[in-house]
């Protein structure tokens, strides 16, 4: 690949997450199967995709079976290797005190071989009991595109994006489990738009992975950095699909040029304040 190429080749991938390493285990295996053939270079998977989810596909931690994790996720470091694709894998990271588990996204490169974690920041309180926040950035650099990881309840930290486009982000990997619920929610209306005003904001090309198991509010999105979805995934489903991040592209950016200023604290892009009678006196009309 040249060092001048700036694309990225993204599968996207879904599925229904359950209590069961060896059947998450198997669907993620397969779904990377699907999209390597498809041409993705790297494949994304959702929150806690091959672990569980705690407090939802299993009650807590107690008695968790790590030797089998362990097991599955070498399986899925070896599948990467022969498919020589990057991976972004949900799982969960056991600690070695008694502390919780962090609920994760290792990275795995085509090499088969880990080479970082992402420990998700924002836990919502349910998840507290039974989860560790993380405490660092993942980036890396694929075909000269710079990429981070993001978990879940992370969306919601505005703050967050905005340290991730000063660190010079351009494509942001973002995990879900918005799934197993009684039925629609406002996470059906919030999620998805969610992210793509993260995108548009900061100018990030974004996949976000979900769950979708049953009831499954929203479906996995890829979207461009004007906030724009490429393609959606139908909820319910299990699926894949490829996406290329291309830096060449140029969207509508109408921050452009006042984005930093705002950042640096000038909430206004006036050059100078308006010396102006009427200006200052705010209550003529």
């Amino acid at each position: 690949m040249s060092p001048l190429v700036q694309t990225l080749s993204v599968g996207t991938c879904q599925f229904a997450v359950s209590g069961s390493m060896g059947r998450n285990g198997r669907a993620i295996q397969r779904l990377m199967r699907e999209a390597a053939q498809a041409g993705a270079e790297i494949v994304h998977f959702p929150e806690t995709a091959l672990s569980g989810y705690a407090g939802i596909d299993f009650p807590n931690f107690v008695a968790y079976d790590w030797d089998v994790l362990k097991q599955e996720t070498e399986a899925i470091m070896t599948l990467a290797a022969q498919l020589g694709v990057w991976v972004v894998l949900g799982s969960s990271h056991c600690l070695a005190s008694v502390n919780k588990p962090h609920n994760s996204l290792y990275l795995i490169n085509p090499e088969g071989e880990v080479v970082d974690r992402y420990d998700k920041r924002f836990c919502l309180k349910a998840e507290l009991r039974r989860y560790s926040p993380g405490d660092h950035w993942v980036t890396f650099k694929i075909n000269q595109v710079k990429c981070a990881l993001l978990i879940c309840f992370d969306v919601r930290f505005p703050e967050l994006y905005r340290a991730l486009y000063d660190q010079g982000v351009q494509c942001v990997f973002q995990s879900f489990y918005n799934a197993r619920q009684k039925g629609p929610s406002v996470h059906s209306d919030i999620m998805v738009q969610s992210m793509q005003c993260r995108a548009a904001s900061n100018g990030f090309w974004s996949s976000m992975a979900n769950a979708s198991g049953y009831y499954s509010p929203y479906g996995s999105a890829f979207i461009r950095p004007d906030g724009k979805v490429v393609k959606r995934l139908p909820r319910n489903r299990s699926g894949v699909m490829v996406n290329t991040v291309e830096l060449s592209q140029r969207f509508y950016d109408p921050m452009k040029g006042y984005r930093d200023l705002a950042i640096e604290g000038h909430l206004s892009n006036g050059e100078r304040v308006t010396q102006d009678a009427r200006s200052q006196d705010r209550t003529c009309f």
